[in-house]
């Protein structure tokens, strides 16, 4: 018997037998099969599509600035690369995919703010790239943990710093610039800017003990005069009506290259044409006392403001001195009634604290017998608090009750006067930059930097108009439209829209202290040059 594996097969054709169908019989009988068709299989029409995108670049993005115009200025330049960069800016921080935030160190509800706003993204599970003097000065508070920075002198890499958090990243970008050992002042003047154009000076040379910014920002660096002249005329050629130069001590510009102020206003001046404007920012009595003569030519000039911003912060030497503002009070009114003899009409606007540590009840009366002599029309009254790491905040406080009252006290002397009544009356020119909060008004400015409200016209946006001053108020004067008076602008172009970008037709290198707008129909925004700094605390 043949094993298993045996096979008697030799051949695979002995498998056929003579009973088994032939090919020409099985083809025939095909004919007889019906085939059966199947349905295909449909598509999934109603498939949900995942419109989800990680690539960088094609995100809403929300910004929020707090602080000085300084602040201003580096939101301004990021949102300009970063809407070049392909990324979409939005006023509705609940659309947006992404939150830049951009902080504050002067007080701390601004930082408390900041904070908040921090948690809420976080809640709303938004991703969070966070900028300005907190992160700068504090880059290892806890709430900071796990986030992108760019640092107040990297914001020409927050393209870089946003594509990263998009992916989930954490990056932190906090050096210094310096350029043969020298600092640099931050973000360069060919920057793109969203909106407005907003250049600034970069710090100051001050110590003063309760001041937080000095940590973040460093010392005073001062932009070239040519570059400043540069972005200043490419700025009137994209629709420009008034320009503000501003920092955080203005009058210390060019101390370390070499020149001075007085010497890049007038470089300024010859380019600003008839009806725009040029508005000087904050500076410190110690710097302008050196160019009292010079300050009051440029503050005459039919196109600069005759205006000016100078801190005193308390009327008591010892107090100032125990801040170490380098300057006593006899310095500080030297400026004010050398300015006011020599500019008719001059506005003088500064700041005080109240319950700075160590200050007495006669200290504090000091100061508001100054206000009662000068009645500042612009005072900017804050309550001492110690910031973090400064002298100031390891001094004896003077208690919280106390600071409250003192700060009550002057703000009723302040709301006790009407700076503004002797105008009502008078004829002006006024230059309309934007549109008044309630959305009533035009606002303008009158050469003095008083805020005069015009009726809301659209032929009036960007232009020097007449008016007749028929109201005064605390903080406004309203003016009625001269009817044989034609509304006159300056600008060469048409102003960019809100949202476009600015700097794309010229190339400049480097960043200084100037701060440009166009005010142009408010096109070209509020917070280039927001009345006093942008955003006050």
């Amino acid at each position: 018997m043949p094993s298993a594996c045996e096979s008697l097969i030799e051949d695979i054709e002995d498998m056929v037998s003579s009973n088994d169908p032939t090919p020409q019989e099985r083809q025939s009988a095909r004919k007889s099969i019906i085939p059966r068709f199947r349905k295909k299989r449909e598509q999934q029409t109603n498939e949900e599509i995942n419109t989800d995108s990680l690539i960088p670049g094609t995100q809403t993005i929300w910004m929020k600035t707090w602080g000085c115009s300084h602040n201003n200025s580096d939101g301004e330049y990021m949102a300009g690369q970063l809407a070049a960069s392909g990324y979409k800016m939005t006023d509705d921080a609940a659309e947006a995919d992404l939150w830049v935030l951009n902080s504050c160190t002067v007080k701390n509800p601004a930082e408390d703010h900041f904070r908040n706003s921090i948690k809420k993204a976080q809640e709303q599970q938004k991703k969070v790239v966070v900028a300005g003097c907190v992160p700068q000065a504090q880059p290892r508070m806890d709430y900071l943990k796990g986030l992108s920075i760019i640092g107040v002198q990297q914001i020409d890499r927050v393209v870089e710093v946003v594509d990263e958090a998009v992916k989930g990243h954490s990056v932190r970008l906090l050096g210094q610039k310096k350029d043969g050992g020298r600092r640099l002042g931050g973000a360069r003047l060919d920057l793109l800017i969203f909106f407005p154009c907003c250049l600034c000076l970069f710090s100051c040379l001050n110590a003063c003990t309760y001041c937080k910014t000095k940590h973040a920002r460093g010392d005073l660096a001062s932009y070239p005069i040519e570059e400043l002249v540069e972005r200043a005329k490419q700025s009137f050629q994209e629709g420009v009506c008034e320009i503000w130069l501003t920092s955080e001590d203005t009058g210390a510009y060019g101390r370390d290259i070499g020149t001075d102020l007085p010497t890049l206003l007038w470089r300024l001046v010859e380019e600003i044409p008839e009806g725009a404007m040029l508005r000087l920012g904050m500076t410190n009595p110690p710097y302008i006392l050196e160019h009292l003569e010079e300050m009051a030519k440029i503050l005459n000039h039919p196109r600069v403001y005759a205006f000016l911003h100078v801190p005193v912060q308390s009327a008591s030497d010892s107090v100032l001195m125990d801040m170490k503002r380098e300057y006593c009070i006899d310095d500080f009114r030297k400026v004010v009634d050398f300015l006011k003899e020599r500019v008719p009409g001059v506005t003088i606007a500064t700041d005080i604290i109240c319950g700075f540590p160590g200050e007495t009840e006669e200290d504090f009366q000091e100061t508001m017998e100054l206000v009662r002599h000068y009645k500042f029309p612009s005072l900017f009254i804050n309550q001492f608090y110690p910031r973090p790491g400064t002298p100031a905040a390891k001094m004896e406080q003077v208690p919280a009750h106390v600071k409250k009252q003192r700060t009550k006290e002057l703000s009723q002397l302040f709301h006790s006067y009407n700076p503004y009544d002797h105008e009502v009356g008078v004829r002006q020119h006024v230059l309309v930059t934007e549109e008044s909060f309630d959305a009533q008004f035009h606002v303008a400015h009158n050469k003095y930097y008083e805020q005069v409200l015009v009726p809301k016209r659209s032929e009036f946006k960007g232009k020097m108009i007449e008016v007749d001053i028929y109201e005064a108020g605390k903080h406004f004067l309203k003016g009625r439209p001269v009817e044989e008076s034609k509304p006159f602008t300056p600008s060469i172009a048409e102003p960019l829209q809100k949202g476009q970008v600015s700097g794309l037709s010229q190339v400049i290198t480097h960043t200084c202290a100037l701060s440009s707008s166009s005010r142009h129909n408010f096109a070209l925004m509020q917070k280039l040059f927001p009345p006093f700094f942008s955003i006050h605390n």
